[in-house]
């Protein structure tokens, strides 16, 4: 069987976003993907109403069934929602070490709404960056999570809390005719890239890249090999994204 990504995020029921962003990207990849619901979420393409946390314990039944069957390499996590959850997860990842995990840490959904207390969450966090082989925080995440404005400090503080390597995603930068990405690895820059910034809002950009970035992982790539066949797919799938409703944010086509 192909290698497992076992993916910890929410329902979007638009599918614009969370765990069927996951699969799909996933399966592009070349890997397979598993998952481990952490919330069921009243949303759509547009805006976040609200959600309902999968307690922890079910979450960790989620996740220790499926590891008793399936190829697990990898673990990908995006929206967490409560502290407990990420506590769960920490617990799980320190039983499995073997596992290369990809750290999402979604605190907020592109259209704004609130996926969990973000201040309470920035906290959480600090217990998956040292367990994470990748982290892959927007600028406005990286921020959040480090406290610092300038994103090389914001990079850098990430690592002295203990990360291994960060992409650190430019969309919601001010530059009004790119995007750029920088990955770091053990607080070296590794490498930028640089596309074009397309027009709109996407729903689920960020998912689709950390979990297909996941899938090449659990394939065996290298993690610069897997972060730029990621960006190059992505920006296919952004390209050709489609729009629910006029002037909304388009779903990015991952097929």
């Amino acid at each position: 069987m192909r290698p497992t990504v076992l993916c910890f995020s929410g329902l979007d029921p638009s599918g614009g976003a969370g765990l069927q962003a996951d699969i799909e990207a996933i399966g592009q990849s070349g890997a397979h993907a598993a998952i481990a619901c952490t919330a069921l979420t009243v949303q759509n393409s547009q805006q976040v109403f609200g959600f309902t946390a999968t307690p922890k314990d079910l979450l960790l039944a989620q996740a220790n069934a499926v590891v008793q069957d399936l190829p697990i390499t990898c673990v990908k996590s995006g929206m967490l929602g409560t502290t407990d959850n990420i506590a769960a997860l920490a617990v799980f990842l320190r039983e499995h070490p073997n596992y290369l995990y990809v750290l999402d840490p979604v605190l907020v959904a592109n259209s704004g709404g609130s996926l969990g207390n973000q201040e309470t969450l920035v906290k959480a966090f600090v217990e998956l960056i040292p367990l994470a082989t990748l982290i892959t925080p927007n600028t406005v995440e990286l921020r959040a999570l480090t406290g610092e404005q300038d994103l090389e400090q914001a990079a850098q503080k990430l690592f002295a809390m203990g990360a291994q390597a960060v992409l650190v995603k430019g969309g919601h930068e001010d530059t009004p005719d790119f995007i750029r990405n920088a990955l770091y690895i053990k607080g070296e820059l590794i490498s930028a890239s640089q596309c074009p910034r397309l027009d709109g809002e996407y729903h689920g950009s960020g998912c689709s890249l950390a979990s297909y970035i996941a899938g090449r992982l659990a394939l065996g790539d290298d993690l610069k090999v897997a972060v730029h066949h990621a960006e190059v797919w992505l920006f296919g799938a952004l390209t050709s994204a489609e729009t629910p409703v006029p002037n909304g944010q388009k779903i990015p086509k991952r097929f």
